[in-house]
């Protein structure tokens, strides 16, 4: 057993998290096994998560493309070593460099995420708030938006979800794994020594009182209502958090489900997003660069009735307030 599995067990489950249930029980698991003397296959636990790198994509034209991959959460740590997902700090370099750059005209997210780490992510949700008030930003769904990347999707300007994406899965849990009985098959009797009520609270080495559980349903209540807050402030007018809550609650839906909710403003593929903001370019480069995407715009489509706003006319008004404040 090694300290840095500790550190990373430590991590896991004493934060809350807004990811996909099956992928925070899986990477607990896993860990968990770990800590207890048991040894798992390195390609088990890369299976377990997303295996790609965040890596810059090709700037179509004027437009920016940011992947948002795999698990996300603050930091490089074993999980994103090994699954190759994203960081909030890789992401918000990412943003800032592409926000400064007098030569991109809009920002894409590509998105394929279960979602990640409550802890810092509403300080990026609000790095992608202000980065609208200066360019748009939208984001797509390729094709998983789940939980934490729903959350700083709801920032952006535009919402896209590719026909056979998955969206949803607003909300948040912790994880306490009782290993106990697991330390004693292997013959270790651990004993705290402390000082500070509630300093050893929702250790794993004993069953979890009913102080401790508390406190982490607190922790989730907070990190659920910080979620549900900016989501509402994300999607703008027309928007409660009341139908959040009671209306969207948190399932996982299909990209028609989620354009009847007013989670999602479009269906659409990614090519066609970016086809989409080239043709609508004045810069002829951007017009000859729509072309390599196969087509120069997407099928029309009302808005969503779901989210009862004019998204552009808002927008307008949010940029223009934005530079009064300059």
């Amino acid at each position: 057993m090694t300290g840095r599995y500790e550190h990373v067990l430590g991590f896991a489950l004493s934060h809350p998290w807004a990811v996909m249930p099956e992928m925070l029980s899986m990477i607990a698991s896993i860990l968990a096994r770990r800590i207890a003397g048991q040894e798992v296959d390195r390609a088990e636990i890369e299976a377990a998560l997303v295996n790609r790198k965040n890596l810059p994509q090709p700037r179509a034209g004027s437009i920016a493309i940011i992947p948002v991959y795999g698990v996300i959460a603050p930091r490089m740590n074993l999980m994103s070593e090994m699954s190759g997902g994203t960081t909030f700090e890789k992401l918000s370099s990412q943003l800032r460099e592409v926000v400064a750059n007098k030569a991109i005209s809009t920002i894409v997210l590509d998105v394929d995420s279960p979602g990640g780490s409550v802890a810092g992510n509403a300080e990026f949700v609000s790095e992608i708030m202000r980065a609208r008030t200066k360019k748009p930003v939208i984001a797509v769904a390729k094709y998983l938006m789940g939980s934490a990347a729903y959350h700083l999707s709801a920032a952006a300007t535009e919402i896209v979800a590719e026909p056979s994406a998955h969206v949803g899965s607003i909300g948040t849990y912790m994880i306490h794994n009782d290993l106990s009985e697991a330390l004693k098959q292997l013959g270790v009797k651990r004993t705290f020594i402390s000082a500070g009520e509630g300093k050893v609270d929702g250790n794993s080495a004993e069953p979890l009182s009913e102080q401790a559980h508390a406190r982490m349903d607190a922790l989730v209540d907070d990190a659920f209502g910080q979620f549900v807050s900016n989501v509402v402030k994300g999607r703008g007018q027309g928007m409660t958090s009341e139908r959040v809550r009671k209306e969207w609650k948190a399932h996982v839906y299909t990209a028609t489900e989620a354009l009847s909710l007013g989670m999602i403003d479009k269906i659409g593929t990614l090519d066609e997003t970016v086809a989409r903001l080239l043709s609508a370019s004045p810069e002829a480069d951007d017009q000859r660069a729509a072309l390599d995407f196969g087509s120069t715009a997407d099928t029309p489509q009302e808005p969503s009735p779901a989210t009862g706003q004019d998204r552009l006319s808002e927008l307008a008004l949010e940029r223009q307030m934005f530079e009064l404040q300059l």
